[in-house]
C-alpha cells in the first residue's frame, strides 16, 4: 500500500467491543451463562476469546449441534446480555477524549462492529460517546461481517471515500478486524488494550501499534507507528 501525502484522515473507523468499549467482562458472562445453560457446563473462556471480534452468531455455531439449537443459544445470549449491559459496560481509558480530539481536527468517524445495530447503538451511549459518530455499521448492515471486508466497504462507501480507502484509518482490537481493514484497503491500527494479546495480531502485520490512546493521535497518513521510528 503507498503512502498518503495527506497530514491528515478522511476518516476514522473503530471496532466498538475491545477498542472502544470495554465488554470483555459481559460477554464472558454471556458466555458462560449460555454455556451452562445449554451445554450444562462452562467452558474454557479461551475458546471463546479466541473468536472475540466475530459475528456473535457465528461464535455460537461452534458450540451448538445443529441451526436450531444456535438459534436457541443465540436467544439465551442475548437475552442475558440485556439485562447485565449497563451494570458493566464502560469506554477504554482515554476513548471518550480521543474521539473528541479526532472529531476536533476533522475526519469523519464511524464505529464498524460485529454487533447489531441496536445493541452497539446503546454501548455507544453507555460509553459516553452518543451522537459523536457520522455513521454506526453493524451486523444487521450486511450480508458478511468481519473478518470478511463486507463492513468495511460499507462504512467507506456510506462515506463517501470509497476511492480513498489509504487515507482512512481502521482501529480495532483483533485479528478479524485486521483482516477487514486490510482487505478493504485502509490502513490498519492494533490496540493493544483489549483482550488479544500483540503475538495474536502479529501474524496480520497491522500498519501501526498501539499502546494507548495517545498513540492514536500522533498517527498521521504515511507515518510509522510512535516509538519505532
Amino acid at each position: 500500500m503507498s503512502a498518503s501525502t495527506r497530514d491528515t484522515w478522511r476518516a476514522v473507523l473503530f471496532d466498538l467491543d475491545g477498542t472502544l468499549a470495554d465488554t470483555v467482562e459481559l460477554i464472558l458472562r454471556c458466555y458462560r451463562h449460555t454455556m451452562r445453560t445449554h451445554v450444562g457446563q462452562e467452558l474454557p473462556d479461551a475458546r471463546w476469546l479466541a473468536r472475540l471480534g466475530m459475528p456473535l452468531r457465528d461464535q455460537l455455531r461452534e458450540f451448538a449441534r445443529d441451526a436450531e439449537e444456535a438459534a436457541r443459544m443465540l436467544e439465551t445470549y442475548v437475552t442475558f446480555q440485556n439485562g447485565l449491559h449497563d451494570e458493566v459496560v464502560h469506554a477504554y481509558p482515554g476513548a471518550v477524549e480521543a474521539v473528541e480530539a479526532l472529531g476536533g481536527n476533522g475526519p469523519a468517524l464511524a464505529v464498524v462492529t460485529s454487533k447489531h445495530r441496536k445493541i452497539a447503538q446503546r454501548t455507544v451511549e453507555r460509553c459516553g460517546l452518543a451522537d459523536r459518530f457520522d455513521l454506526l455499521v453493524g451486523y444487521d448492515d450486511v450480508t458478511r461481517g468481519k473478518p470478511d471486508p463486507e463492513p468495511v466497504l460499507l462504512a467507506l462507501e456510506r462515506l463517501g471515500l470509497g476511492d480513498h480507502a489509504a487515507d482512512v484509518l481502521f482501529v480495532g482490537d483483533s485479528p478479524y478486524d485486521m483482516r477487514a481493514g486490510r482487505a478493504a484497503g485502509t490502513r490498519t491500527a492494533a490496540a493493544l488494550w483489549g483482550p488479544y494479546a500483540r503475538e495474536s495480531l502479529e501474524a496480520e502485520e497491522p500498519d501501526y501499534w498501539l499502546d494507548d490512546f495517545s498513540d492514536l493521535l500522533r498517527l498521521r497518513p504515511g507515518s510509522r507507528t510512535p516509538g519505532t521510528e
